[in-house]
C-alpha cells in the first residue's frame, strides 16, 4: 500500500488507529515531504453541511493559519463561488495547482483564493466516500508558484483512500448532534 508514500507517512499510517493522532502527526509529515508552507484537513458531515478545520500545521509563524474551533455551516454558495469545492462536491479527481495567479477559472477563482487562503500554489485533495464529500486536504505554497511532481501527485493519490476512512470516522464521532445556532 506505500509504494508511492514515503516511509514517514507509511509509517503514520501503520502506527496511529486515531484519527486525532494520525491527523495531528500527518499534517506535519506532509507538509515536510511536499516542502509545503502549510497544509489543513478541512472536515464536514455531508448530510449537514457543517464542517471546520480541526487539524493545520504552518511552517513558519509568517504564514496564516486556517482553523476552526467549532463547526460552521458551510455558505449555501460555497459550491457557486468555488469552482474547486464544486469539484470537491462532484467527487471529481483531486487539483494540483501550480499557480494560483495563472490558474484557469475553470479550475479556481483567484480572487475567493487570494481573500480566503492567500496561497500561491496548493493541493486540492477531495476526501469521497461512498458519492460523499467528507472533507479535502490541502497542503499549499505562499509567495511563488510550485510544479508538483509526478511521484507528489501519486503519494496524494494514494494517501487520498487511506485516510479518508478515519476523516469519516473523526466527523461521525465529532460532528454536532444539531446544527449551531447563531
Amino acid at each position: 500500500m506505500s509504494d508511492c508514500l514515503p516511509s514517514t507517512i507509511a509509517q503514520l499510517l501503520d502506527t496511529f488507529q486515531r484519527p486525532e493522532s494520525l491527523f495531528s502527526a500527518l499534517m506535519p509529515a506532509l507538509g515536510t515531504f511536499l516542502q509545503c508552507d502549510r497544509c489543513f484537513l478541512y472536515l464536514r458531515d455531508p448530510q449537514t453541511r457543517l464542517g471546520r478545520v480541526p487539524f493545520v500545521w504552518v511552517r513558519s509563524s509568517e504564514i496564516p493559519t486556517v482553523f476552526d474551533a467549532d463547526w460552521k455551516l458551510e455558505p449555501a454558495s460555497l459550491g457557486d463561488e468555488d469552482p474547486m469545492f464544486a469539484a470537491a462536491l462532484r467527487t471529481a479527481p483531486s487539483i494540483f495547482v501550480e499557480d494560483v495567479e495563472t490558474a484557469s477559472s475553470d479550475v479556481l477563482n483567484r480572487q475567493f483564493e487570494q481573500e480566503n487562503f492567500g496561497h500561491r500554489a496548493l493541493i486540492h485533495a477531495h476526501l469521497s466516500y461512498e458519492g460523499q464529500l467528507w472533507g479535502v486536504l490541502q497542503p499549499s505554497v505562499f509567495g511563488r508558484s510550485r510544479s508538483w511532481t509526478d511521484s507528489e501527485r501519486q503519494a496524494i493519490d494514494q494517501l487520498v483512500p487511506a485516510i479518508t476512512p478515519m476523516a469519516v470516522s473523526y466527523v461521525n464521532a465529532n460532528k454536532p448532534q444539531r446544527a449551531p445556532t447563531a
